[in-house]
């Protein structure tokens, strides 16, 4: 694994099946699990025709995301075998079908966490897919009901085809590889500090300095915030100065704690552990807000409601973002320069690279770069 962004190969050929109606079923090369302990093994999918609101992308990036991790582990519910993971996808449009007038092949594109929605509630009328009514579908391992229940299968693959609704534009001005990460870690720490209408002279800090943490502390300083970064390991003190933090507190430190009190507007968690909240809520200033972006397995400890009611703070948590806001993200990340800092894996390091998240190991995000697929076999496995 090394990092930067090496010159691919040539992409795997896909194989076209003619289905003699709408179109063709291509079969794409793949990565997948086909147990909750196979690891990742070499699939191969097939990928329906376009229909008249789809958009047939050849992939040449995905980020590799903590969830994945447990998704194809079966960590937190056991999925439908095979699973091909992967909601951080970034291609160029090869197919679009008849009422899509918003792309064109040659378009460089992505598709997010999400690949449907009902459409209908209130929540997806307002922009907010994340928080669906009637239950988003996601981009792996969710029954499809608008194609027969099909599972959807994610982006470790060669080419994915989306309704166009779910699909967005990534700007020139962004490296492809470098943005795949955007469309997870990058609106998931967008959306919170957009909502919180975070801006020039706020202060915001950072919990946790990983994958989140680093988009966060980007972003924040792209909006102008000051930004503090809580770590527990003096050890990413340089790193969280280097990405762009002012101030950096060792939170296990009772004094450096103390230091902070009151200092804070709105933070950031990104730890996906179980911690204690109220030394956090205690560098709170009036009005200030705490969003839980990391999601513990276990039981956190209990928040003091003394805390929150003495400062009138809130204490919120924060899903994705929808697909107009993961656009305008986009935008403003190309318009601020910001990207994920990111190590580039072929495929046959994904297992090495799920052991290496697990162990913290990796600064910030791993891609895969699809051109390291094997070509796809003659048959489907899903």
């Amino acid at each position: 694994m090394t990092p930067g962004r090496p010159v691919p190969p040539p992409l795997a050929k896909p194989i076209t099946l003619d289905t003699g109606d709408t179109g063709s079923t291509t079969l794409a090369a793949a990565y997948g699990a086909t147990s909750p302990d196979s690891g990742l093994v070499p699939l191969t999918l097939a990928r329906r025709a376009p229909t008249a609101d789809d958009v047939e992308i050849a992939i040449e990036f995905c980020g590799l995301c903590h969830s994945d991790v447990h998704a194809t582990r079966g960590e937190w519910r056991v999925p439908p075998y095979p699973l091909v993971p992967g909601h951080e996808i970034v291609g160029r449009v090869t197919r679009v079908g008849s009422a899509v007038k918003e792309f064109t092949p040659g378009d460089y594109v992505g598709v997010g966490c999400l690949v449907d929605s009902c459409r209908e509630c209130e929540s997806c009328l307002d922009g907010l897919e994340q928080y669906c009514e009637r239950g988003n579908i996601g981009t792996y391992g969710a029954a499809d009901p608008r194609h027969g229940d099909a599972i959807t299968q994610g982006g470790y693959s060669t080419s994915v085809v989306v309704d166009r609704r779910f699909v967005v534009r990534v700007p020139e001005a962004l490296d492809p590889a470098a943005a795949a990460p955007l469309l997870c870690a990058g609106i998931t720490t967008y959306s919170p500090l957009r909502y919180f209408d975070v801006e020039e002279g706020d202060a915001v800090g950072v919990v946790g300095l990983g994958g989140l943490g680093h988009m966060a502390v980007k972003i924040a300083k792209a909006m102008g915030a000051e930004v503090t970064v809580f770590t527990t390991s003096e050890s990413k003190f340089d790193a969280a100065r280097e990405l762009g933090a002012d101030h950096v507190v060792l939170s296990k430190d009772a004094d450096a704690m103390e230091a902070a009190n009151r200092s804070i507007d709105v933070i950031i968690d990104t730890v996906a552990a179980p911690h204690d909240l109220n030394p956090y809520f205690r560098t709170l200033r009036l009005d200030g807000a705490l969003f839980q972006l990391g999601l513990p397995a276990d039981e956190m400890p209990p928040v003091s409601p003394g805390l929150l009611i003495r400062r009138r703070l809130a204490y919120a948590g924060s899903l994705i973002g929808g697909i107009e806001e993961t656009q305008e993200m986009l935008d403003f990340c190309a318009e601020h320069g910001v990207a994920s800092d990111i190590e580039m894996v072929r495929a046959d390091q994904l297992n090495e690279a799920y052991d290496r998240m697990v162990a913290g190991d990796v600064k910030y995000r791993f891609v895969l770069d699809t051109s390291t697929l094997q070509d796809p076999s003659e048959r489907a496995d899903a």
